[in-house]
């Protein structure tokens, strides 16, 4: 009978073997701008919930999110929720069999980031210019 020592077994594959990629890298920036916009909804539901108990609350609530930290926390917000969509539409094309070669691949990823950032700025610009 032969014990085998931990040092023998071999290792399954983990983020420490593998060169990150732009497939790899967009798979776990998926996951977490999911995470991020499920935090930032919370934000937006405590905005909500202030707007209806009263001026306020309503008040405090746009202190906070009108302030620097607010700002960032809204601008990564819109960041998480233009990539998610984003990418979000390439899984789509792939569920339905399109884009699966790799050149292919790497195009729509890249395809993804542009449209994310694209669309992030234009929200911002079209924010500040219409804001009243």
């Amino acid at each position: 009978m032969s014990a085998m020592h931990h040092g023998d077994r071999p290792l399954s594959p983990h983020l420490q073997i593998y060169k990150p990629q732009i497939t790899s890298v967009m798979s776990i920036s998926h996951r977490i701008s999911g995470v991020a916009l499920a935090v930032g909804t919370l934000l937006l539901t405590y905005w909500l919930v202030a707007a209806a108990i009263g001026p306020s609350a309503f008040a405090t609530a746009q202190a906070v999110i009108g302030s620097p930290i607010g700002y960032l926390a809204l601008f990564g917000w819109t960041v998480a929720l233009f990539y998610h969509l984003c990418n979000g539409i390439r899984h789509l094309l792939w569920d339905a069999g399109w884009g699966f070669e790799l050149p292919q691949v790497y195009r729509s990823g890249y395809i993804a980031l542009g449209a994310a950032g694209g669309l992030t700025l234009l929200a911002w610009v079209l924010g500040f210019v219409f804001k009243a």
